[in-house]
């Protein structure tokens, strides 16, 4: 991204963003935060279709790239907030929703489990299997690590996955230093508590702490949208 572009949207964004719930060490907290840099602004690792998973467009300009925790109570409602997101730049093709595991097993000793579970989805049906899997445990889980791990091979199974191939993925562990790769990643970029989130143009961000609102998130995207040169405009096809 270039250098003139950094300065205007950070600051859009700080300026556009309202109170939110945090989730901080298993404490909430109504502010929400930009992480300390330069206006905000961090260096971040862009979208590797190889590890990340993605619903919108591969291309998009705009990415924003979640970590998150599957029994954070603030993740399951963020987890709606995104979907009115894509649903309203629907095809645009302008905006696209990259979600990586930020599990925190030390107040969530399930999460990390679970998030190897949607790993092992994807290994059957790719990302949309992915954000289906997801979606599907915080339809279910109380959240604040209440979930009964029995629940993940049902869950497979209501999606449409092969069970035992499910259950064969999770024992062996197969993507468990994935999970905490991701987690390193999100704690090395300051990631203070789930959900983390990157506003990101190429490997240029923007990093904002807590399950910021609906209008918040519209607003700091259509000024990385604009700062970019991009009509923030919605689409009328929905996904």
């Amino acid at each position: 991204m270039k250098s003139q572009y950094v300065l205007p949207f950070t600051i859009v964004i700080a300026g556009a963003l309202i109170a939110g719930a945090v989730f901080l060490a298993g404490k909430g907290s109504t502010a929400p935060t930009t992480i300390p840099g330069q206006n905000g602004q961090i260096t971040a690792r862009a979208y590797d279709p190889a590890k990340d998973h993605i619903l919108g467009n591969p291309n998009a300009k705009v990415k924003v790239v979640e970590y998150a925790d599957l029994e954070c109570p603030y993740c399951k409602v963020f987890n709606g907030t995104m979907h009115q997101v894509m649903q309203y730049y629907g095809t645009s093709g302008n905006v696209a929703w990259v979600y990586r595991p930020f599990p925190l097993g030390q107040i969530h000793s399930k999460a990390p489990e679970e998030a190897q579970a949607a790993e092992c989805a994807a290994d059957q049906g790719g990302d949309a299997a992915y954000f289906k899997y997801v979606d599907a445990v915080y339809a279910i889980t109380p959240g604040e690590n209440n979930l009964d791990l029995a629940e993940l091979p049902k869950i497979a199974q209501q999606n449409g996955l092969d069970v035992t191939k499910f259950n064969t993925c999770l024992s062996s562990g197969k993507y468990a230093q994935k999970v905490q790769d991701s987690y390193n990643e999100a704690i090395s970029y300051g990631g203070q508590g789930t959900p983390f989130t990157l506003i990101m143009v190429g490997t240029s961000a923007v990093a904002l702490n807590g399950a910021q609102p609906y209008d918040s998130m519209r607003a700091a995207i259509d000024a990385v949208l604009s700062s970019v040169g991009v009509s923030a405009t919605a689409s009328t096809t929905t996904q």
